[in-house]
């Protein structure tokens, strides 16, 4: 019998629903080839949201989560919303923190035919923790985690706790054992004793528990000076918030470009395939976009779901789908434009849809 899979989709702002509307020519090809059953729900979020109901995240768009087997999230442009008292929700953040998605899933891999800018391949997979941190939608059960006392003053409430920082270096370690078996954890203890010598206490509790895998410690500052002189020695590396957030974006950029990079959000028992870069609304209905970071992204989530159900289909597919990458970007005339090729965003998606019922 086929694998069933029920999926919400959600446009988003800017190129959203054009990377979104590729993605799913890809998915549809995956669907086809490697024999799953695939349906889907479409619903609105960011300023189409807003326009409708007053809200950029609507109340239903969680419960319809909930129900969905994962989520496909395009990007939103949560910075020019209005304050939350008149709707303005981050849809990205109140997703991760309602459906408790506490592990942000980023790899950085050099693909074929498209050089890595500091020299060395990358190979690399950035777990960061994604409901604690300096993030003023997460670090408060109430209210935000930045406020000012008086005109001349802003504070930034930071938060870490014993249970946060122990699942996301389950979830590294979990993932080290599937690669190279190589953890490091990145922090900034020697300044932040408290917060960060709290997550690095649990870290090392859970590294004992694995000796199996190598274990190693970095220091942020050094951490972003070494990806950028070699990131070959790194295999996953795990950190907190913020710290994971600007890791991420440049070990992508030094694996070939933003535009590829990947990423999952996944808790649990929900997970939700989000490109890693913005909406980029300055090139909003251009059908320019790359929508790379967004295919990738869904095949992280067929990845996800094929290891908890066991199914070979699901898990093929994500593979499927990443070779076809591969291969449409080791063509000198298979690259977007903000890679310095010629496809527009539906011709990419159209070019990779086709890859993969070449399977």
């Amino acid at each position: 019998m086929a694998s069933s899979l029920n999926l919400l989709v959600l446009d988003g702002d800017g190129i959203g629903p054009e990377i979104v509307a590729a993605t799913l020519q890809v998915l549809r090809a995956a669907q086809t080839t490697f024999g799953f059953d695939l349906d889907y729900t479409r619903a609105d979020i960011g300023w189409a949201a807003h326009r409708k109901s007053g809200t950029t995240c609507p109340d239903d768009i969680f419960e319809r989560a909930r129900q969905a087997d994962g989520v496909i999230l395009g990007p939103v442009s949560h910075n020019d919303y209005p304050p939350r008292e008149q709707g303005g929700l981050n849809p990205s953040g109140e997703l991760r923190r309602r459906l408790d998605l506490y592990a942000n899933i980023r790899p950085a891999r050099s693909r074929p035919g498209f050089p890595p800018r500091c020299g060395a391949p990358v190979d690399l997979v950035i777990v960061r923790e994604n409901t604690e941190g300096f993030y003023a939608d997460r670090s408060m059960h109430l209210g935000p985690g930045e406020y000012m006392p008086t005109p001349d003053l802003a504070l930034a409430t930071r938060k870490v706790t014993r249970r946060g920082s122990t699942r996301i270096a389950e979830a590294a370690f979990a993932l080290a054992a599937q690669r190279r078996r190589k953890v490091t954890a990145v922090h900034k203890a020697n300044v932040l004793r408290v917060s960060d010598g709290l997550f690095l206490e649990c870290v090392r509790a859970v590294a004992a528990r694995h000796p199996d895998i190598a274990y190693e410690e970095r220091l942020i500052d050094a951490m972003a000076a070494l990806l950028v002189r070699d990131a070959g020695p790194f295999d996953v590396v795990v950190t907190t918030n913020m710290f994971g957030d600007i890791l991420s974006d440049e070990a992508s950029e030094i694996a070939g470009s933003l535009g590829l990079a990947a990423s999952l959000n996944a808790g649990a028992d929900h997970a939700v395939a989000q490109a890693q870069h913005g909406s980029a609304p300055d090139i909003a209905g251009k059908n320019i976009a790359n929508p790379s970071s967004l295919i990738g992204s869904v095949a992280m989530l067929l990845a996800w779901l094929g290891e908890r159900r066991g199914d070979e289909r699901l898990a093929n597919a994500a593979r499927g789908i990443e070779a076809a990458l591969d291969r449409v970007l080791a063509q000198a005339d298979g690259r977007a434009r903000d890679l310095g090729g010629h496809l527009d965003t539906d011709a990419f998606g159209a070019r990779v849809a086709a890859e993969v019922k070449r399977t």
